[in-house]
């Protein structure tokens, strides 16, 4: 029987293939000791490695969390001692106005902004001064380049002075 060349190859590698099948099925038959897969041992090695693994994370998020509770703790420290510095500087207002008064007017006025400008350009800042109003309370240049502070303070001498009726509206 005359076999070509070509399918020589494919047979050859059959044959191999069939030994290697056969020698493998006998070599198991004979092994007598316990069968364990891969699958079932690589858990049992790599627990001992996950568990320091675990106890880190663990220490991380810990840790991580006690840093967002000091850096809340510490921003509230920052907002009272804000609120404090801001109620002993205006503690003793002029007239006896309370700064809840005046955040009233301006919120009413400029909607809490100490930069606003009136449409036309005359009422400026929080407290919406007129240059003239301005001015008549030791107030110098725009009210609306001037701080908060001295906005507040200006409108608190005004407030001594004429009550609310320079704010008709919000006062």
């Amino acid at each position: 029987m005359l076999i070509k060349r070509k399918h020589s190859l494919p047979i050859a590698v059959g044959a191999v293939a069939a030994m290697l099948l056969v020698l493998l099925a006998t070599g198991a038959a004979a092994h007598t000791g316990p069968r364990v897969s891969v699958a079932e041992s690589v858990p049992v090695e790599l627990l001992p490695l996950q568990q320091p693994v675990a106890r880190f994370q663990h220490v991380v998020h810990t840790i991580a969390r006690e840093i967002r509770v000091a850096e809340h703790e510490r921003e509230l420290r920052a907002e009272e001692a804000a609120a404090r510095k801001r109620r002993q500087r205006f503690a003793q207002l002029p007239g006896g106005v309370t700064m809840a008064t005046l955040d009233a007017i301006a919120a009413c006025e400029s909607g809490g902004d100490p930069t606003a400008v009136s449409a036309d350009g005359t009422y400026r800042g929080l407290y919406q001064f007129d240059q003239g109003t301005w001015e008549s309370v030791g107030g110098h240049g725009d009210p609306a380049q001037a701080s908060p502070a001295e906005q507040s303070y200006r409108a608190a001498l005004l407030y001594s002075r004429s009550g609310s009726s320079p704010w008709p509206v919000c006062g």
